[in-house]
């Protein structure tokens, strides 16, 4: 069974030659695609090196910062293409430990979607702020109020999907991005009849790098689950 971990990037040259090195080591079935935004840093070509001895190692690159929903959207594109078993989200700032992913696949036996969770057993949070930590903590429950959703993490970003899960929905319209594009995902899979588990982790904040959130994130996090509630009523998908 084959997996791709797809990682967006925009400026992570601090990072990108560490976590494709532990990705790779934590399983020998997984390959790495990285999306890269054109990043002014060198962060592209830094993967291109990377690519002339591995031929596990990916690159998509981009013409501008796009966002991240729709980096993962042409990563998810290009496993389906490529016919890999199940594709991974990740960043590139080791807030995701990349020793984690053998617990993902195997939990994939029983499930279509795992999703890595900082809130189903307490909170397991590392070096944010208690703003922060509130933010995304009380985002979460809003959501599940608002959607329905059985899942106590549906903004986290690391995740696994078998590739059937994929398939049944559309990537080409997705072009929300941070929670928004998150909540999304996860809802239209649910809405799919995937079979969601959590699997808890803990999430430590990046160790290099800026971080890329924003005001405008967490405004569009707040509109998309009640669009994403009002379409669910006349749409199964």
């Amino acid at each position: 069974m084959r997996a791709l971990v797809v990682i967006p990037t925009y400026n992570e040259i601090d990072n990108i030659t560490d976590i494709i090195g532990d990705v790779l080591a934590s399983h020998p079935s997984v390959d790495v695609l990285v999306v890269d935004d054109n990043s002014p840093d060198g962060t592209g070509a830094a993967v291109r090196r990377l690519q002339t001895n591995n031929s596990r190692v990916h690159l998509l690159e981009r013409e501008g910062k796009m966002g991240l929903g729709t980096a993962y959207c042409a990563g998810f594109l290009y496993g389906l293409k490529h016919n890999y078993d199940f594709m991974l989200e990740m960043d590139a700032d080791f807030s995701h430990d990349p020793k984690e992913i053998p617990r993902f696949l195997d939990e994939m036996r029983n499930a279509d979607v795992v999703i890595g969770s900082r809130y189903v057993s307490g909170i397991n949070v590392v070096n944010w702020p208690m703003t922060r930590l509130l933010l995304s903590y009380f985002a979460n429950i809003y959501t599940r109020w608002v959607t329905g959703m059985p899942i106590m993490d549906a903004t986290g970003g690391f995740k696994c999907f078998r590739t059937d899960v994929l398939r049944k929905i559309d990537l080409t319209k997705i072009r929300s991005n941070g929670y928004a594009f998150q909540i999304e995902i996860n809802f239209k899979a649910w809405r799919a009849g995937a079979r969601m588990k959590e699997l808890p982790i803990i999430f430590i904040d990046r160790r290099s790098g800026v971080s890329k959130m924003s005001k405008n994130i967490i405004y569009e996090a707040a509109f998309m689950v009640w669009k994403l509630k009002f379409s669910s009523l006349f749409s199964r998908a």
